[in-house]
């Protein structure tokens, strides 16, 4: 008589040990972790042309905005308050900005001041 109830508990605890398991499986991981953050991107902006293509782009914290120089002639990306200057882009090459805080970014080409542009960080 003493295997029965020792028997009994033993099925009883696997029968539970399934159950649990069979909770966790279906709950998924999203149910034990946080969602994951989206990873940084990197918006282009063209330069061709004499202008910046698009001229206005959103964004979020922590993305970069990669300007790359498709035009013959030699550019710049330069904030209008100094966040950031690009140095001279000749043909080909490209400058990168990450940005760290939200708000509005207007920038120009410090060559060319007739060439203008918007960065909306959100």
């Amino acid at each position: 008589m003493s295997r029965s109830p020792a028997r009994a508990i033993l099925r009883l605890l696997t029968a539970l040990v399934a159950v649990l398991s069979l909770g966790a499986l279906m709950a998924g991981p999203a149910a034990s972790a946080a969602a994951p953050a989206k990873p940084a991107a990197e918006v282009i902006v063209l330069i061709e042309d004499f202008q910046f293509v698009p001229s206005s782009v959103t964004i979020r914290v922590g993305d970069t905005v990669r300007w790359t120089n498709n035009d013959s002639a030699t550019h710049t990306s330069t904030s209008d308050n100094g966040v950031w200057n690009s140095g001279n882009l000749t043909a080909g090459t490209s400058f990168r900005h990450t940005f760290r805080t939200a708000g509005s970014f207007s920038y120009h080409c410090a060559i060319h001041p007739s060439m203008t542009g918007t960065v909306t960080v959100r």
